[in-house]
């Protein structure tokens, strides 16, 4: 794994406020699970989100795997946090949590 890839992926969750690595774009989802990430986003009210489709690059769906330590993708990132993927995203919006970090 490339010091490069690790870097960029850093810096990607550290400047930017919402950042999801998924299947595909937030328009075309290519898996079930980045789809309902995305809707759980969506309906929490986020505008500013950056997504990211490991599918363009084996580099980067591997190297984000290897930075949060968490085997599957989508992974969700707010303010540089590794928040998890979509079961977790999906309980967090349940209880309210999801929304109100997403607020702060």
């Amino acid at each position: 794994m490339s010091d490069d890839v690790q870097s960029w992926i850093k810096e990607t969750v550290t400047e930017n406020p919402v950042v999801l690595f998924m299947k595909g774009t937030a328009q075309f989802p290519q898996c079930g699970f980045s789809g309902k990430a995305i809707a759980l986003l969506k309906e929490s009210g986020v505008t500013d989100l950056i997504t990211v489709n490991v599918l363009d690059d084996a580099e980067v769906r591997q190297g984000i795997k290897d930075y949060s330590q968490w085997p599957t993708v989508p992974q969700l990132y707010i303010k540089g946090e590794f928040i998890g993927g979509s079961d977790i995203m999906n309980e967090m919006f349940a209880s309210g949590e999801l929304q109100a970090l997403l607020k702060a």
